[in-house]
């Protein structure tokens, strides 16, 4: 109210600057009111008496997703989406800064006000300046591939690579997948580096449908949706033993599942099968916030142990969430974890160590262990002997792993129980970010400086299935009707289903069917307001199982457009 108030108080400064914070509650509310009060403060401005030049500048956070992984906030997005449009009606009046709330960002805010004119979309991000540009993406090759590393020691030389050993038979336990979803770890950061001296393919869990089984596999069959463990995760085809895969939870998605295997066995096998924790027990989990650390602290809690957990302070609120209070938090960046910690145990010592981190971090943690303590490392830096410690520390034992010592019939069982212990509440799914895998240098790039919380996950194009029905909302619409003559033409869609408000009574209805079907496709089209919930979900219930569900185009929607200066709320609304 203030600054349209100053737009009626005569001559103006060069600048004006409005800040829209991120969104709470409805979302729809929150777009609906971002947007209006952004058309408000818009045409206040055009309307004013401003110096030639003048810039509106309106700055948020979160409004657009700026690095790969971040999703924006539907709310700002829209309020930032309708200046946009105003820059193309209005250009050099408005201004587009967001910000990521970093003060490195904060402070770069008035260089990117005043960089405004020849740019005027900015996000900054760390305090570096970032602006939409057109860029080529490397194109999958042709033949089977997979995201690989041809030469170990730079995240640079990431690459998709040819892998056409996934297409040999299969042994009698084998089976092929269609990966759907890859969990990446930083044990694959390792692996890139050239830090751990392991040959094997990038990517060690993931979730897909089973394509072939090997003559031995009698407990899974094509079509199957099915998580686990298996190298080669990072391409759209992978084999796999069976014993190291599960039914995915129907109610689970394919990135859902690939966030889960890697992190829960290893605090699962870490805790309980190494260190055998017990009820009663205290626990120090480093690195609480990652993915590992996320479930280990609540298998932990589950069991009826008393956990202490480090993370960076930017992360505490995700161990909040999980009951930890202050008290039994700390950061995992310096050493005051031991003598916070130490306050809290008063007389007592921590029974158990799940280890992530290295050098002066790991004897600070030793020192708070007790007589019969026991330290499992998880971590590959920094390798301690454990006779070593012994002698250091007596009482203590210490031991470093790697998942797969389990074994397959030991991972196999675990992997079974945890859909149990997901759905009598003792788990529950990790934060994920994802990446498409063939974007996933830069997903590689963010876990290097841990700069996420939870899970990252690299996700697998799927190809439409063309015995599956396919359908397309707003479909006798324009971007609808395109969107069907590609699929059928370019992706073999067979079964389309194609709804729209006013079905076959819209305008080119006929003409479309008619085209699909000399295509080659199998083509209903149906009547149904896709925000009427009661209709919609009985027209799904009508999909034939012999052609179930297979993949969602969303082109529906509704415009009631106009040029900035005769909007509206209501046509907003």
């Amino acid at each position: 109210e203030e600054l349209i108030a100053s737009f009626a108080q005569g001559p103006l400064p060069e600048f004006l600057a409005f800040e829209f914070s991120p969104s709470k509650g409805n979302p729809a509310k929150a777009a609906k009111a971002q947007s209006t009060t952004a058309l408000t403060l818009a045409q206040a401005h055009l309307s004013s008496e401003a110096p030639e030049g003048a810039r509106l500048a309106f700055l948020s956070q979160g409004a657009v997703p700026a690095r790969p992984g971040e999703a924006p906030d539907p709310a700002t997005a829209s309020a930032w989406g309708l200046i946009r449009s105003a820059q193309s009606e209005h250009p050099g009046r408005f201004a587009l800064i967001d910000h990521d709330g970093s003060d490195a960002s904060i402070n770069a805010l008035p260089a990117a006000i005043a960089h405004s004119a020849t740019e005027p979309q900015i996000a900054l991000r760390g305090g570096e300046a970032r602006a939409p540009r057109l860029a080529r993406v490397e194109d999958a090759p042709a033949a089977p591939w997979r995201l690989d590393i041809k030469r170990r020691g730079t995240l640079e030389n990431l690459t998709l690579v040819e892998c056409p050993e996934v297409e040999a038979p299969l042994g009698p336990e084998e089976v092929r997948l269609a990966v759907r979803a890859g969990g990446l770890n930083f044990r694959d950061v390792l692996l890139a580096l050239d830090m751990v001296s392991v040959d094997q393919p990038l990517g060690g869990e993931g979730a897909g449908v089973v394509l072939e089984v090997g003559p031995e596999v009698d407990d899974l069959a094509p079509g199957d949706r099915v998580v686990g463990l298996f190298t080669g995760a990072f391409g759209p085809t992978a084999i796999a033993d069976h014993r190291l895969l599960a039914p995915l939870p129907s109610d689970w998605s394919f990135v859902q599942g690939a966030a889960v295997p890697v992190c829960a066995l290893t605090a699962r096998y870490g805790l309980f099968d190494l260190a055998g924790l017990e009820a009663g027990e205290r626990v120090l989990i480093h690195s609480a916030a990652g993915g590992v650390g996320l479930m280990a602290v609540q298998q932990a809690l589950d069991a009826g142990a008393e956990v202490f957990a480090t993370a960076h302070p930017s992360k505490w609120e995700a161990l909040r969430e999980l009951g930890l209070d202050e008290a039994h938090i700390a950061s995992s960046r310096d050493l005051e974890f031991r003598e916070r910690f130490a306050e809290a145990l008063g007389e007592g010592d921590i029974d158990v160590v799940l280890n992530s981190l290295a050098e002066r971090f790991v004897d600070a943690s030793l020192e708070l262990l007790g007589e019969g303590g026991r330290f499992v490392e998880m971590g590959k830096t920094d390798i301690r002997e454990a006779e070593g410690i012994a002698a250091r520390h007596p009482g203590v034992s210490y031991r470093a792993f790697d998942l797969p010592e389990a074994g397959p019939d030991r991972l196999g069982e675990m992997l079974r129980q945890l859909k149990a212990d997901f759905e009598r509440g003792a788990l529950r799914h990790s934060p994920v970010t994802t990446w498409d895998a063939r974007r996933g240098a830069e997903a590689f790039r963010f876990m290097s400086q841990a700069r996420h919380v939870g899970k990252i996950v690299l996700t697998l194009p799927a190809p439409p299935n063309p015995k599956a029905t396919t359908l397309i909302t707003g479909a006798t619409g324009t971007l609808g009707a395109l969107t069907a003559r590609h699929l059928v033409k370019a992706h073999g869609a067979r079964h389309l289903l194609l709804i729209s408000r006013r079905g076959e009574k819209a305008p080119g209805a006929r003409e479309l069917q008619a085209e699909l079907k000399e295509l080659g496709a199998k083509v209903r089209i149906a009547a149904c307001d896709v925000a009427d919930r009661k209709a919609l979900k009985a027209l799904l219930g009508e999909i034939p199982k012999e052609h179930p569900l297979g993949a969602i185009y969303h082109a529906a929607g509704a415009i009631d457009d106009a040029l900035l200066t005769s909007l509206d709320p209501k046509r907003i609304e």
